[in-house]
């Protein structure tokens, strides 16, 4: 759902979805079923969660009941935000007609206008759609922005360098994104097509920590990439997910055990909808994972660009926090991260964290632990087995809190990811040195 109401099928869809999120927050006995196994830090963030899906899904159909019932369309005209052909639906709404009104008054079938507004009008032609919008009073509108980088599709790699240009087209063709023969022309197009689907790579960024927007182009024609490879795999996973679903998320924290766990999750995640991508990113380009939807489906993607156990894992969950967190709230225009940050850049990123670091170590647990003071390598992995995760998870945290990046050095699980996903030839292919990332 994406929080607008704008059909009566969407209204009992919307409803019956708050009566589910009520009773499931009615009482512990009633959460069970969606967080079953989880532990209690994760499942506060999930209630808080669920509170909020229902603030929103509320408003969302009572701003559609206020628009029919009283044709003042105050409160859903908010929610659309000027989209063009949402707005064609609000104006219907506010006019009090029905589809099959709309369609006698055109001269068309009723079929042709349920076609239009399913696809919000975007397939419809400028002629017709202006036809529609008379009819409605609804007075389209167009203006130039003030915004350079927003004009033009060749203005998306203005200002980025030959060199950058070349070592984009580089990467693109050592790993298979390109053919060899793949020219400077076809970069911009390829990247400039992806612009219209997803906006402008300045306006993607939320956990990056950004001090030079060269590396804006690297960054889109990296989702671009994943985004191709993720739409290639569709067919194998499953249709829908479910955001209240979460009892198989302990599940996969326990792969983390498993020499090729990386390469199971992958299986796992299909299996609830979820895609999971490895894609190297660009060299200097500094990110390790990003999450957003892609024809309505949440895609994750990692460029395992630490290759360690620890590393892995935390970005994993990190992203996955905000495919269960965030779904209604980020992920359509995507978050995307450097987890090795000392510091969030956001309440979102955060939150991100701290699931992250519950699911893999609660905190009450690690609170209460002999292992975070101990020296010895026997008495973490200890821990790391009454937690049934991999002990390079805790080896990796104890380095982070102490601030000791040379401790337990070769207990991290370095060079064991990478090459599940992309082979030996990618082996210690990194550009980024052993760093610490945030835990809660």
């Amino acid at each position: 759902m994406n929080g607008i109401t704008l059909n009566e099928k969407e209204a009992r869809e919307t409803r019956a979805r708050i009566s589910r999120l009520t009773e499931a927050l009615s009482s512990e006995h009633a959460m069970e079923p969606v967080v079953a196994g989880l532990p209690p830090e994760v499942i506060s963030q999930v209630s808080r969660m669920m509170k909020a899906e229902r603030e929103r899904l509320t408003q969302s159909v009572e701003a559609y009941e206020e628009a029919k019932d009283t044709q003042r369309p105050t409160a859903l005209k908010a929610l659309v935000n000027r989209d063009l052909g949402l707005m064609l639906i609000v104006a219907r709404i506010a006019n009090g007609f029905s589809q099959k009104d709309l369609a006698w008054r055109l001269g068309v079938k009723e079929q042709q206008v349920q076609r239009w507004e399913a696809e919000r009008y975007a397939q419809i032609s400028l002629k017709n759609y202006h036809r529609v919008a008379a009819l409605l009073g609804v007075r389209p509108w167009a203006d130039m922005s003030d915004q350079p980088e927003l004009r033009g599709l060749d203005k998306v790699i203005d200002g980025v360098s030959k060199a950058e240009i070349k070592k984009i087209l580089k990467h693109g063709r050592e790993n298979g994104w390109f053919a060899e023969d793949f020219t400077e022309a076809e970069l911009r197009r390829y990247i400039a097509e992806n612009r219209i689907d997803f906006g402008s790579p300045g306006l993607l960024r939320t956990g990056l920590n950004v001090v030079d927007h060269t590396e804006d182009v690297m960054l889109h024609a990296w989702r671009a990439r994943v985004t191709a490879r993720a739409r290639e795999v569709f067919a194998g996973v499953g249709d829908v997910h479910e955001p209240l679903e979460l009892k198989w998320i302990p599940d996969l924290v326990r792969l983390s055990k498993e020499p090729d766990g990386p390469l199971q999750a992958v299986e796992v995640l299909a299996s609830h909808g979820i895609v999971l991508i490895v894609e190297p990113q660009v060299p200097g380009l500094k990110i390790d994972g990003a999450a957003f939807i892609v024809d309505g489906r949440p895609v994750i993607g990692m460029t395992v660009r630490t290759d360690t156990v620890d590393n892995f894992w935390f970005t994993l969950m990190h992203e996955l926090a905000h495919v269960t967190l965030h779904f209604s709230t980020g992920l359509a225009v995507g978050f995307y991260d450097q987890t090795d940050q000392e510091a969030s850049v956001d309440e979102q990123e955060e939150e991100a964290n701290r699931f992250a670091s519950n699911l893999l170590i609660p905190e009450e647990r690690w609170r209460r632990s002999t292992a975070r003071i101990a020296k010895s390598a026997a008495v973490i992995e200890r821990f790391a087995n009454e937690l049934d995760i991999h002990p390079a998870i805790v080896f990796g945290r104890i380095r982070k809190e102490r601030g000791e990046w040379s401790l337990f050095a070769n207990k991290i699980g370095r060079n064991t990811v990478r090459k599940l996903f992309l082979g030996e030839a990618q082996k210690g292919k990194s550009d980024a040195p052993i760093l610490p990332r945030p835990q809660g």
